[in-house]
C-alpha cells in the first residue's frame, strides 16, 4: 500500500509541475547559489558585416565583464557590486555604447545616463546627461546610497559626482573614431538611430537581487533626450518578491511601457513565470508596436531570461551551477 502511495504522489507532483509549466509558473528545482547576467545591447546585428576578429573582441569583453562579477559572487559579495564590476568592464570598453565607446549626440558631444536598483528595499539611484563622469553606474550607485534623491541630471549631477569623488574626465576621453563616423552617417540619413546600451543583473548568495544600466543613448539624439535607461522601471528594475532586470532598445516605447516594471508585476500579481513573462513583454507588446530591443535578467529562483525581438543582442550568463553562456547573434 505505501508502494501505491508513493507512486501516487510522485504522480500527482508530475502532473502538477507539467499544469504549472503549462500556465507559465516557475518551476523551482534548486536555486543556485549566484547568478549574473549581463547585456551589451541589442540591434540589427548582421553576422557578415562582422569580421572574426571584431566578433572575438566582443566576446572577450563580455566574458572579462562575467567574470569581474562573478569573482565577487564567488566571495559572498553583493548582487549590486557584482553588476558594478561587471558594468564598468563594459563601460571602460570602446566597443559599447556606455561610457568610453558611447555614440555622440547631434553637438557631437557624448552625454550619458546610467541608473541602478536593489530588490532588498527597492533602493534606487540614476543619473542622466552627464558629460564628465567616467563611470556613470557609479554616480548611480552614490546617488542611490548618499543622496536622498533617485535621479540627478546634467551639470547638478556631475557636481554631485565630483563631491563623491568619482573620475571626472574631459568628454573627448569618451569620443572614438568609430562612433564619430556613425553619428556623421546619421545626420544625413535620419534625425537619431538606435544605439544601444550595456547592463547587468545579479542575484547573490543572500537571494538578494540588483540590476544596473548604463549608455550614451541614440546615436545623433536632439535637445536633451532621455531614454529609458535612467528610468527606473522602464529600463532597470529589481525587486526580491520577483527579479532583477536591465533593458536595452528603443527607449522611448521602453519608457511607455514601462518594460522591466510590467515584467515584474505579471509575475507578483498574474502568477507568470519570469521566463514567460519576459517573453510576452518584449515579443508581443514591443514587437506589435514596433519596437526594438530586448531585456536580460534573473528571478528569485535564479532562472535566466535574455529574450530580444532584434537579430541580435550582445549578451551572457553565469551561474555558480558552472552553466555559462556567451552570445551575439540568435
Amino acid at each position: 500500500m505505501r508502494t501505491i502511495f508513493t507512486i501516487r504522489l510522485f504522480a500527482i507532483a508530475i502532473i502538477t509541475a507539467l499544469l504549472s509549466a503549462c500556465n507559465g509558473t516557475e518551476v523551482v528545482v534548486e536555486r543556485p547559489d549566484y547568478v549574473l547576467v549581463i547585456h551589451g545591447g541589442a540591434g540589427t546585428l548582421d553576422p557578415d558585416d562582422m569580421t572574426p576578429e571584431l566578433k572575438q573582441e566582443y566576446l572577450d569583453r563580455l566574458n572579462a565583464a562575467l567574470d569581474a562579477g562573478e569573482a565577487i559572487l564567488k566571495e559572498g559579495g553583493s548582487s549590486l557590486d557584482a553588476i558594478t564590476a561587471a558594468i564598468i568592464i563594459m563601460e571602460d570598453s570602446p566597443l559599447f555604447n556606455a561610457g568610453k565607446g558611447a555614440v555622440f549626440t547631434n553637438q557631437l558631444e557624448v552625454e550619458l545616463d546610467a541608473s541602478v536598483m536593489v530588490g532588498e528595499d527597492l533602493n534606487a539611484g540614476a543619473v542622466a546627461g552627464v558629460t564628465d563622469v567616467k563611470n556613470p553606474i557609479r554616480a548611480a550607485i552614490a546617488v542611490m546610497n548618499n543622496s536622498p534623491h533617485v535621479m540627478m541630471a546634467g551639470s547638478g549631477a556631475s557636481l554631485f559626482a565630483e563631491e563623491q569623488g568619482l573620475e571626472i574626465v574631459e568628454n573627448e576621453y569618451f569620443h572614438t573614431e568609430r562612433r564619430l563616423k556613425q553619428v556623421k552617417e546619421a545626420m544625413e540619413i535620419s534625425p537619431d538611430h538606435f544605439g544601444g546600451t550595456v547592463g547587468a543583473a545579479a542575484l547573490d548568495i543572500n537571494g538578494n537581487l540588483a540590476a544596473g544600466t548604463s549608455t550614451g543613448g541614440m546615436t545623433n539624439k536632439k535637445y536633451g533626450r532621455v531614454g529609458d535607461s535612467p528610468i527606473i522601471g522602464a529600463g532597470t528594475y529589481a525587486n526580491n518578491e520577483t527579479c532583477a532586470i536591465s533593458a536595452t532598445g528603443h527607449g522611448e516605447y521602453f519608457i511607455r511601457n514601462t518594460v522591466s516594471k510590467d515584467i515584474s508585476a505579471r509575475m507578483l500579481y498574474g502568477g507568470h513565470s519570469f521566463i514567460a513573462a519576459a517573453d510576452y513583454v518584449v515579443n508581443n507588446r514591443l514587437a506589435d508596436l514596433g519596437a526594438n530591443g530586448g531585456i536580460i535578467g534573473v528571478d528569485r529562483y535564479g532562472n535566466v531570461a535574455m529574450p530580444f525581438n532584434t537579430t541580435g543582442m550582445y549578451r551572457g550568463y553565469t551561474k555558480s551551477t558552472g552553466e555559462r553562456e556567451v552570445k551575439i547573434f540568435r
